[in-house]
């Protein structure tokens, strides 16, 4: 796509692209033949995985327009955990901004880097990266929206920068990790390769990409610099007691649930209850009483509506295709034809489709036990590393994650910034053609020096 032809890009609203996203998943059940592979408990990854040559016809199950429909709001529930923290997440930051924490922070950040606003481009995308690095961080990023806009409209930046340098910054992080536990550990053991193996490869590939990211962010950032907010320079807009407290909470709220996602299984529900507690905290320590703090939450509820309905209304392709039994059809179909494929052919192949796959299975461990069990024997069969196809897999899943409309965290991430995803995408569809080209050379030289 030239400069030229992203400058006219326009897209129709984000709900009216997921609802035609939606009916064409549906179209596709009446052609695509049904098919199902047969699956199995995996003890080493506590999931379902497919039994390789076991794909068969199933009588089909075409989706009607109406049954499209309804797979809408079985999205919503599908996706209700999420949608649940991306509520609390915005009502907690909506007490906390209430309580001025937000406004004194943003001020006092940029007091820190006025003249050198530029710098905090890097700092804050290596610390967002480490976040994607080590936990593929997503929805959870949405809880910076708030300060990131305060913080980039007081530098001159537009929205775009605040969603690249946190979400962008995590997905590249995500997408070229070497303990990904979503991603790369769970694929590493579908494939039954040691976790870890290949570290120095992927380390040295993570960071000429996440270079490439902070650059281009900085360099956009630059061209469309706007002028900057006038600061106060007063003692009423400097960090207090109640101040610290509440950005205390904060940080133990995210590590504590770290610790609770690697030790104790948690998910995003506790993740929720855990800000529910920090904003309460805030609202109390702000002054606002019980009343003013509940105003706040249900202010914060109403702006994450829009964000929460994408979540759902993406989620609902993925029913469809599944409730119309052709997920499994469309794996076999897209992967059949890499068998014949010379081995570094064969490896780029596999990257091209699992970033084609990605888009009607948005969840990365989902697409990991989906497609990794039937690439593995044909890696085997054709001389190429486990590794090689576990790096195809990561790089092409993660990458399309900047981009896919069916990401539902990408989506409410730009809804909450205020950023249509037509802007997003003349941002990032350069980037995205890079960060390809790099992963594709990455296969490359991985082929060539026998990564095992």
């Amino acid at each position: 796509m030239t400069g030229s032809s992203l400058a006219r890009l326009s897209l129709p609203h984000p709900l009216a692209l997921l609802v035609g996203c939606v009916l064409l998943a549906a179209a596709l059940s009446w052609v695509l033949p049904a098919g199902q592979y047969q699956r199995r408990e995996d003890s080493a990854t506590g999931r379902s995985v497919v039994v390789p040559g076991t794909y068969s016809r199933v009588p089909p199950q075409p989706v009607g327009p109406f049954e499209a429909l309804v797979a809408i709001p079985k999205g919503i529930v599908d996706a209700a955990s999420v949608i649940g923290l991306v509520f609390l997440i915005g009502g907690a930051f909506t007490v906390i901004e209430r309580a001025g924490t937000l406004s004194r922070l943003a001020q006092g950040l940029g007091r820190r880097v006025s003249g050198r606003g530029l710098l905090v481009i890097p700092v804050a995308s290596l610390a967002f990266s480490l976040g994607g690095i080590m936990m593929q961080m997503s929805e959870e990023l949405i809880a910076f929206v708030p300060m990131l806009l305060l913080l980039t409209r007081q530098l001159g930046f537009t929205p775009v920068v605040a969603v690249s340098m946190s979400l962008g910054a995590a997905g590249v992080g995500a997408a070229f990790s070497p303990v990904n536990p979503f991603q790369v550990i769970i694929a590493q053991k579908v494939a039954e390769l040691p976790s870890a193996s290949g570290l120095g490869f992927r380390i040295g590939v993570l960071v000429p990409a996440l270079a490439l990211w902070i650059g281009g962010t900085m360099l956009y950032a630059r061209r469309t610099a706007r002028q900057p907010q006038a600061l106060p320079d007063d003692r009423a807009a400097r960090l207090d007691r109640r101040d610290i407290l509440v950005l205390a909470a904060i940080v133990s709220a995210f590590a504590i649930y770290i610790y609770g996602a690697q030790r104790l299984g948690w998910e995003f529900d506790q993740l929720a209850a855990l800000f529910l507690v920090v904003g309460t905290l805030a609202g109390l320590l702000g002054r606002l009483g019980v009343g003013g703090t509940a105003d706040a939450f249900v202010e914060g509820f109403r702006s994450m509506a829009f964000a929460g309905l994408l979540i759902g209304f993406a989620r609902a392709i993925y029913v469809v295709l599944s409730e119309g039994q052709i997920v499994d059809t469309l794996v076999h179909g897209l992967f059949a034809p890499i068998a014949g494929l010379p081995t570094a052919l064969a490896a780029l192949g596999m990257l091209v489709v699992q970033a084609v796959l990605h888009v009607p299975i948005p969840s990365t461990s989902g697409q990991a036990v989906l497609t990794l069990p039937l690439l593995v024997p044909l890696s085997d069969l054709i001389g190429l590393s486990r590794q090689v196809t576990v790096l195809a897999y990561q790089y092409g899943a993660g990458l399309c994650d900047l981009v896919t409309p069916t990401n539902g965290a990408l989506m409410a991430m730009l809804a909450a910034a205020g950023v249509r995803y037509e802007d997003w995408l003349k941002f990032v569809l350069p980037l995205y053609a890079l960060l390809m080209a790099m992963a594709l050379l990455a296969l490359i030289v991985a082929v060539a020096a026998g990564l095992r």
